[in-house]
């Protein structure tokens, strides 16, 4: 089943200094963490800041060919967390055919703020991932912050883009 989510926040993980996607149920308290790479957060941060660049950048570049293509998104799913590693479904419709595309979960999400679709999370995932439950409880920034100072060199090295 799959879980409706919307980007709660995306901060830096003051032990790693990687980028942290952190995503949060619609309906519940569920909460995912996605470490991405710098690149793949700046292009989540420039949407979600609604910053204007001089030239499209990539996910521009692919939100201008799927609308020219007349190619409707119809959501984003992070599907899977395979071997330490999360997985997204691009799934889209085309002149009444619909299609899947495998997709990193941090390209699927900065394609989803641009188009303005659903971003959903497969159930399994938020069950499987040991981090996602041990931060469903914290909801404000301060406490997301304050729990990922306190992780350990183990824990953060199981979630991968």
């Amino acid at each position: 089943m799959e879980l409706e989510v919307k980007i709660r926040g995306l901060m830096m993980d003051p032990v790693t200094n990687m980028p942290v996607v952190v995503l949060k149920e619609t309906q519940g308290v569920g909460v995912l963490p996605i470490w991405v790479g710098v690149y793949e957060a700046n292009a989540i941060a420039l949407e979600i800041e609604k910053v204007q660049t001089p030239r499209p950048m990539t996910h521009d570049l692919l939100k201008n060919m799927l609308t020219g293509l007349n190619v409707h998104v119809q959501r984003v799913v992070v599907s899977e967390l395979k071997d330490d590693t999360f997985y997204a479904l691009i799934w889209m419709e085309h002149e009444g055919h619909t299609m899947s595309m495998d997709s990193r979960p941090s390209d699927a999400l900065a394609l989803a703020l641009r188009l303005d679709c659903p971003i959903f999370v497969e159930d399994q995932v938020l069950k499987t991932s040991k981090l996602a439950g041990a931060i469903s409880e914290k909801s404000s920034n301060e406490e997301l912050r304050k729990w990922l100072e306190n992780l350990n060199d183990d824990d953060l090295g199981r979630y991968k883009m």
